[in-house]
């Protein structure tokens, strides 16, 4: 369902002025180099690397400050060999630099905690051994989470009992995707190998949790065109994630409609199957609305004149829409958003934002699969949380039963 584009008393705030955002930007630099230098520090000066190995160290650590913003700069360039590299390698970065950042704050923890016994090396000595044990621990770490990232998606079945669900709908497979990401490193191959996967498991629903994207429709048109071959005897439902309102919302809408597929705008279906209804409902992302009005988040809405009686299945891209979502009846919310962390350690701060990081809990009386993502953002790294499809099988429950993982 395609909204129509809003009128300019109707649109949100406007975006901060740009002196405020360059002064952000500013800050934001100046934090990330005061922490470059402070790996430098640790890890090229205080282990008193012979020459020439600190002053190449130094430079590599300029070039690696330096490949973020240019990696930034790379998605308003046009598509090109030297777009993929700068893209490529900011993006590469990005990972190792935050895992070196936290191998290396843990090292000094643990080296002040081993001082205090007063048996830890001393001086250029401990130096050494800290910036060894980082490199010795980060370095594989790159590798493995690369290699998760770029592997097939995992298949995760859980069987999850409704109660009220008709006979006819029993065994209902829905299968779910989420975000996908594409973009500067994950493109129309990827996309097509997805498509496969989840074609191959001949699901009944196919739904799309959104963030399926990271560019503008006019970029990225043919590298999602795969989409289009998704099946489904009772449909493919797609709804907004966060990242379509940076390259536009309502446009991304209109282009996933034109493939095929269902979306799902603060409205809802009613599927039928031997003579068994579901609702299927689904809702923009919350940050739609700051973006544009009429893409607010709207569980209340989506859900007005559905059929009473009827199980219902929300889709919605952010798990803590079901704190909205609580007293509606939802059976079953499929979220996304978190990508179950990323990488170690760092799902801690998602659950900052988010009530679930992955899997199904019920959050606010409402039952929520939350969907580790089938891409990446960012870097092409994956620590931890392997890349998902789910598949999830609605079986009929009596009231106070639980769901199972295959």
């Amino acid at each position: 369902m395609q909204a129509s584009s809003p009128s300019p008393a109707a649109r949100t705030q406007a975006p901060p002025v740009p002196g405020a955002m360059l002064l952000m930007l500013l800050v934001m630099l100046g934090l990330v180099a005061g922490l470059h230098v402070y790996l430098g520090l640790r890890l090229i000066s205080a282990p008193a690397l012979p020459a020439p190995w600190g002053a190449l160290g130094w430079t590599a650590l300029a070039l690696g400050f330096f490949s973020l913003p240019a990696a930034m700069a790379s998605t308003r360039m046009r598509s090109s060999w030297v777009e993929q590299v700068l893209h490529w390698g900011g993006m590469l970065w990005m990972g190792a630099f935050g895992l070196l950042l936290v191998a290396t704050a843990v090292g000094d923890v643990v080296g002040w905690v081993w001082h205090l016994t007063g048996t830890a090396p001393e001086g250029v000595a401990w130096a050494r051994l800290e910036a060894l044990a980082v490199v010795g621990v980060v370095v594989p770490a790159l590798a493995i989470a690369f290699r998760t990232a770029r592997a097939p998606a995992r298949v995760e079945r859980v069987t999850v009992p409704v109660v009220g669900l008709g006979e006819g709908l029993s065994g209902l497979r829905v299968v779910q995707l989420s975000d996908i990401h594409i973009g500067p490193t994950l493109d129309r191959r990827f996309m097509r190998r997805v498509v496969e996967q989840v074609n191959a498991l001949k699901p009944d629903l196919v739904a799309v949790t959104g963030d399926l994207v990271d560019g503008s429709v006019a970029r990225l048109r043919d590298e999602v065109a795969p989409l289009a071959d998704l099946e489904a005897p009772l449909g493919v439902y797609y709804v907004t994630g966060n990242h379509e309102y940076y390259h536009g919302g309502a446009a991304w809408s209109a282009e996933v409609a034109r493939l095929g597929l269902t979306v799902l705008h603060n409205s809802h279906r009613v599927v039928e199957r031997g003579g068994a209804r579901l609702t299927v409902a689904g809702v923009p992302d919350l940050e739609g609305g700051r973006m544009d009005a009429e893409h607010a988040c709207r569980p209340d809405v989506a859900l007005a004149g559905a059929p009473e009686g009827v199980p219902r299945l929300l889709l919605a891209h952010q798990p803590r829409v079901a704190l909205r979502a609580g007293g509606l009846g939802v059976d079953l919310q499929l979220s996304g958003h978190t990508h179950g962390g990323q990488l170690f350690p760092f799902m801690a701060f998602v659950k900052l934002q988010q009530p679930v990081i992955q899997g199904l809990a019920t959050v606010a009386g409402v039952r929520v699969y939350t969907h580790r993502g089938t891409g990446y953002w960012g870097p092409p790294l994956r620590l931890g949380p392997s890349p998902e499809i789910a598949e999830l099988t609605l079986v009929r429950a009596s009231p106070g039963a639980s769901s199972s993982k295959n």
